[in-house]
């Protein structure tokens, strides 16, 4: 049976891929600027009226757009939280360290730019978001590897590679939908744009979590199948996230489907999981429950489909009869 690598050689063996993969990030990262995505005239507006309270008919974003809003932002903002756990489990020298660097400036932009059009447009309650925010970031926020990292022969680097390339993807598919349901130009031009950095961010884990397949296969794959059989979004404790995030859920901004169909499968088939034969036993029964767990995940999601669809005809029925209620 192969030796599992710990975490120091799998860093050294993998230091020359991370390096080729952060000269390809920043021959294809575009720069831009957080100010250049806001309307900075409506707060003009805003301020001009005395700086009045919050009032929800400032906002034109529905519902259903608040709280993906709120919740993408949330998650933007435990930022320090996310670079402690990627900084732990790389390194802060060579490749390591300039791409982590590199990461965490690139998506603190998201958290900016976000906020200061929520708080520019008066999108949401500025207060309410303030107070969330700082009990998110008081919260922080653990990855499921630290329960994970208990486990034989398991190393940090491993999981926090496979969860991130996940975890990007998700983000990336949540923010590109939020933007469309904003009925706002300039909020899906944002978070389109936000969409494209992600998008970037996740090729760069799953190339290194290809690597490490091919360094080590039966270890990674059981750091892929562990994680995914853990997943849990990185804003899973924030103010309201299962009302948000049942909502979001919902009217398909992120549901069950989406994360099997648009993260999970496709990163799968890019790595090649059920095509390669450099698995050792150990590796094919891994590879095994994997397969299971996908099949069990298929299943949830066409239940999850079918109660959220008589949730649906519950709520338009509802709908109608108040309608015609009120019309009577």
């Amino acid at each position: 049976m192969a030796k599992d690598l710990t975490q120091l050689e799998l860093l050294t063996e993998l230091e020359p891929v991370a390096a080729e993969n952060v000269n390809r990030h920043l021959s294809l990262a575009k720069e831009w600027h957080p100010h250049d995505y806001v309307p900075w005239e409506e707060g003009r507006n805003f301020a001009a009226m005395g700086g009045i309270d919050w009032d929800p008919e400032q906002s034109k974003l529905s519902e259903l757009a608040k709280a993906a809003m709120i919740t993408n932002l949330l998650t933007e903002d435990n930022l320090p939280s996310y670079h402690r756990e990627i900084a732990e489990n790389f390194s802060q020298d060579g490749a390591w360290g300039t791409w982590v660097g590199r990461w965490t400036a690139e998506e603190n932009r998201h958290g900016i730019v976000m906020r200061d059009y929520l708080v520019v447009t008066r999108g949401v309650d500025p207060v309410a978001l303030e107070q969330a925010r700082m009990i998110h970031m008081t919260n922080g926020f653990a990855s499921p590897t630290e329960e994970l990292e208990k486990l034989p022969g398991s190393a940090g680097f491993l999981f926090s590679v496979a969860y991130v390339t996940f975890q990007e993807l998700a983000t990336r598919v949540s923010h590109r939908n939020t933007g469309k349901v904003c009925d706002d130009p300039i909020a899906d031009r944002m978070l389109q744009r936000i969409a494209a950095d992600e998008n970037l961010h996740m090729i760069f884990y799953r190339n290194m979590c290809a690597a490490a397949l091919d360094l080590s296969p039966d270890q990674t794959l059981e750091a892929i199948t562990l994680i995914l059989e853990n997943f849990q979004m990185p804003g899973a404790g924030m103010p309201n996230f299962r009302r948000n995030g049942v909502l979001m859920a919902k009217h398909g901004i992120y549901d069950l489907r989406q994360h099997l169909e648009e993260v999970v499968n496709p990163v799968l088939k890019k790595w090649r999981i059920f095509e390669r034969d450099d698995f050792s036993a150990r590796g094919e029964e891994t590879r095994d429950r994997l397969g299971n767990f996908l099949e069990k995940l298929g299943k949830d999601v066409v239940k999850f489909e079918e109660q959220r669809d008589r949730m649906l005809a519950r709520e338009a029925a509802k709908r109608e009869k108040e309608l015609a209620a009120s019309n009577s």
